[in-house]
């Protein structure tokens, strides 16, 4: 088998079709990196995930003086307070507790709302519950066993499990990962069709080349090997163009949000060239397959 032949063969292919080819690199390219933007969706979700679970608590509202909750009978005591923070310090699921005063309540909410001034001018330290800040050890799996606890004990007004509210931020971010999977998950069967298209169009506009070449006694391989290199070149041209799109979405879009968060979750440059790797096999087992099965099919006409 002499290379030269072969890579002619190849370079007529990609010219006689050249729109066609042009078309099946854009999709490759915009299917394999929406896919890639999904992946790196599923990390940055899963590490934002573990990060906060690892930070998670639970609050324990106290009640205090001029409370409206029809629970609460005038402010905690003391002792009720003292009571509620040993019972949970000998929980086993507990690994801190911490007592926030009014006092300290309304300095964090300062803080937290420092660039709403009028609204921290309508607010004084009186107006907001001390609170026991519950540390849990295995904040996925111990943080109802802890709330119920404590929920309706005397000087408690309400317990608020920040996991709760962290829920509705995780289906937010899974329902923006799907949603691009799904777009690229329907781009990948529009590459699989227009691959399959462009080398039936390919094996037709020369099928008085393959013909001659089966009367001299050619195989199936040497004559299907020009086809299936056009579709693999055709999907690393693409993979090239999404890589670099992936990088993109990284360096411009996930690595820019971090200005907006005090922690660091972001994705490391390994992260980004795994998903890369996976781009490249996917788009090269997607254009490779299907123009051989495609090939198979057509050679058996």
């Amino acid at each position: 088998m002499r290379s030269n032949f072969v890579f002619q063969e190849i370079w007529v292919g990609l010219r006689r079709n050249l729109t066609m080819t042009v078309a099946l690199i854009v999709v490759v390219a915009i299917s394999l990196s929406l896919l890639g933007t999904g992946l790196l969706f599923v990390k940055q979700v899963d590490r934002t995930r573990t990060y906060w679970q690892s930070q998670v608590e639970i609050s324990v509202y106290l009640c205090y003086k001029g409370d409206i909750n029809p629970n609460c009978h005038g402010a905690v005591t003391t002792a009720q307070q003292q009571g509620l923070q040993s019972r949970l310090q000998a929980m086993p699921q507990v690994e801190d507790v911490t007592y926030v005063s009014q006092q300290q309540a309304y300095t964090l909410f300062k803080s937290a709302m420092s660039n709403e001034q009028s609204l921290v001018s309508t607010v004084t330290a009186s107006e907001l519950p001390p609170s026991l800040e519950v540390k849990l050890r295995n904040p996925s799996a111990d943080y109802q066993i802890v709330s119920s606890a404590v929920t309706g004990a005397p000087g408690v007004d309400s317990v608020i499990d920040e996991m709760t509210i962290l829920e509705k931020f995780y289906r937010l971010l899974d329902g923006l990962r799907n949603a691009v999977i799904v777009v690229a998950l329907i781009l990948v069967v529009a590459a699989i069709l227009l691959v399959a298209n462009t080398i039936r169009l390919s094996a037709f506009n020369r099928r008085r080349e393959t013909g001659i070449m089966r009367l001299v006694g050619a195989s199936n391989f040497y004559i299907q090997l020009p086809f299936l290199l056009e579709g693999v070149i055709a999907g690393l041209f693409g993979w090239v163009i999404a890589a670099a799109l992936l990088i993109g979405v990284k360096s411009l879009l996930l690595n820019n949000l971090q200005q907006y968060f005090s922690y660091n979750v972001g994705l490391s440059m390994a992260d980004l060239v795994e998903v890369i790797v996976f781009a490249m096999i996917v788009g090269v087992a997607l254009c490779g397959v299907t123009a051989f099965v495609t090939l198979r099919r057509y050679l058996r006409v």
